[in-house]
């Protein structure tokens, strides 16, 4: 029975999560059911807490208002304040360390390059996205349309994915790289010093 009315505590918190989400992201119940393919009905159900939330109907509301699934039923803290980087190992070695746990939107990847990889001779290609490298230590080769460019630390290249691109580590160190990375083409959005009056 206490499991129960638990459940039921954490499903009628959810409608008035929702409702702050879409109202701090200045988003209409009409942009939001556009954008996750959900009837304004239904958001407007789920928000006021006549329609009962389920797993079909929270995963795109999470990735439109781009928190994790937890945030929106309000998850308890596990207790363990540390965050646990998975590190994935892929073609060539390359460690991927991801740095960002939400789903969608930009990316944040730490990579770690061997000395003198990938190996072979380079294969350009494109997919869809956009990209943004800053160089932390060691030398990244980037080879971007007609350009063959050798970054060193401190220097920063940004492109759209669909230009044939080709990343690698020229040297005999291991290069590490901070990328930002919009798997749907977004980009970073880079805020100016205001004009001086």
């Amino acid at each position: 029975m206490a499991d129960e009315e638990t459940t039921d505590a954490v499903l009628t918190a959810v409608g008035p999560r929702l409702r702050e989400l879409r109202r701090r992201r200045g988003s209409t119940l009409a942009q939001l059911s556009e954008e996750t393919g959900v009837s304004v009905s239904t958001l407007s159900r789920l928000e006021s807490g006549q329609r009962r939330p389920t797993l079909e109907l929270l995963l795109p509301l999470a990735r439109a208002h781009q928190v994790p699934l937890d945030e929106l039923v309000g998850a308890p803290e596990t207790g363990d304040p540390r965050v646990h980087l998975r590190p994935r190992h892929g073609h060539g070695g390359v460690t991927a360390v991801p740095l960002t746990r939400r789903p969608g939107g930009i990316q944040a990847i730490k990579l770690v390059y061997p000395p003198r990889t990938p190996s072979g001779e380079p294969e350009l290609q494109t997919h869809e996205g956009y990209d943004w490298v800053y160089v932390l230590s060691g030398r990244l080769r980037l080879l971007l349309g007609e350009h063959d460019l050798v970054l060193g630390p401190g220097e920063v290249a940004e492109f759209d994915t669909r230009t044939p691109h080709w990343i690698g580590n020229p040297g005999d160190s291991p290069t590490e790289v901070l990328a930002l990375f919009g798997p749907q083409g977004e980009r970073m959005h880079v805020r100016a010093r205001p004009a001086r009056r």
